[in-house]
């Protein structure tokens, strides 16, 4: 019997031959992350009893959360990862001028395929779009890491989602994730291997993989991924740091479930308050009010999004009600946006272009909603509180039908500007 990816993967960084769905392993990751919540780590860290990292070259440290420190506490807090880096002689630290974690730790060449990335965000998944096998795990965990270089991990039951057809005119892979998470819920996949595959996959940029690996949390995965090709290495040229093996499932591999869906007829989606799976076609909100619209974040602020968002928005105004924000993921994503003239068009539509950063994307500051107020963001998630409000409402959708709705001020499919 063939195996699976994830099979592969964790036998390959166990120093097992081969391993089996269910059994505990202990490996040593290829690199790590963390990001504002490094400092939580290093307290954790040092009340191990351990003086030094076990490799100074494997973590990769970003402040990205609340960049610039908004308060006394976030400035402190910063200062303290600042300290940590310098006195263990960590290598890849990125501070509050490089943008979302997930964007720059790919855009710097970390996440390669066949690499094993652990990392105390739950949405390190993304890097499954470049073929590694990636997952989030706790502070506490990262911490044993650092001190010892292993940790334990459960190998995962695999599904493989086919996604077949083509995707309609202003539908992308935003819409497809949401409609998966709909239909297999939040805790669908839970600690599942995902593996997206199909004509919809294949015909998916780097950052439309990106964006479906993402969110492949949300529907409780260990790891979402999607089997490197031509694309991935034409992304990863010029940027990998470092000689990599492409790992993919066998052909008689054993599946828990295949799922196929075809995608011709998909309408946008959105996801309704207060939970990621509450999805509905957006024809069953339009005219729901909105006061704030966000496109951006590590799910949807790369350069072909915020260009997504142009399109609609080129020659147009943004409605007077509503505040659109916009955060590219990073700073990589900001020239390229503003050396295409992206930028000014989301300017001059009135936009407000916000730092690379998580801005309201946790709530912690730059966009916090008021109660009674709604937004509909690009956003991965949207639970009670998320930006900084528990009587707020948010809803989840494309750019496009982020930048079609803050036109006319209420949730709008794009098509009507397509």
């Amino acid at each position: 019997m063939g195996k699976t990816f994830a099979e592969k993967i964790l036998a390959a960084k166990s120093g097992h031959r081969e391993v089996a769905v269910g059994q505990i392993v202990d490996v040593s990751p290829d690199a790590t992350l963390s990001h504002d919540n490094t400092a939580a780590i290093s307290k954790i860290f040092e009340g191990i009893g351990v003086e030094k990292i076990w490799d100074p070259a494997r973590p990769v440290i970003v402040l990205d959360h609340c960049v610039p420190a908004a308060t006394e506490k976030y400035a402190a807090n910063h200062k303290t990862i600042r300290e940590f880096v310098a006195r263990q002689g960590i290598e890849n630290f990125y501070d509050v001028n490089a943008g979302v974690c997930h964007q720059v730790f790919a855009e710097k060449g970390h996440a390669l395929p066949g690499r094993l990335i652990l990392g105390s965000d739950s949405h390190t998944t993304s890097y499954g779009a470049l073929g590694a096998f990636a997952a989030g795990i706790g502070r506490s965990e990262m911490a044993v890491i650092f001190a010892t270089g292993t940790l334990w991990l459960r190998v995962p039951e695999t599904f493989r989602i086919e996604l077949a057809g083509t995707l309609p005119a202003g539908v992308g892979a935003k819409d497809a994730v949401l409609f998966l998470i709909g239909r297999l819920g939040a805790d669908g996949a839970l600690y599942r291997a995902v593996e997206f595959a199909g004509p919809v996959v294949e015909t998916l940029s780097v950052g439309g993989r990106m964006t479906l690996c993402n969110m492949a949390a949300e529907m409780g995965a260990k790891i979402g991924y999607v089997i490197p090709d031509a694309k991935t290495r034409e992304w990863l040229a010029g940027r990998a740091r470092a000689d990599y093996e492409e790992v993919g499932s066998d052909p008689d591999a054993e599946f828990e479930r295949v799922l196929e869906f075809d995608m011709s007829g998909l309408s946008p989606q959105v996801a309704k308050p207060h939970t990621v799976d509450n999805v509905c076609d957006v024809e069953k909100v339009a005219g729901t009010r909105i006061h704030q619209a966000l496109v951006g974040t590590c799910t949807n602020g790369r350069l072909e999004d915020l260009a997504a968002a142009a399109r609609i928005l080129a020659g147009r105004k943004v409605d007077p009600g509503v505040r659109l924000l916009v955060f590219p993921a990073s700073m990589e994503v900001y020239r390229e946006a503003l050396d295409a003239g992206v930028v000014a068009r989301l300017v001059d539509a009135g936009g407000v272009i916000m730092n690379p950063g998580c801005g309201p994307c946790l709530g912690a500051h730059e966009g916090a909603l008021a109660p009674g107020e709604v937004c509909l963001s690009t956003a991965n998630r949207n639970f009670r509180g998320r930006m900084g409000c528990r009587e707020a409402e948010v809803y989840l959708a494309s750019p496009e039908t982020v930048a079609a709705s803050a036109v006319k001020g209420v949730i709008t499919h794009p098509a009507e500007f397509l």
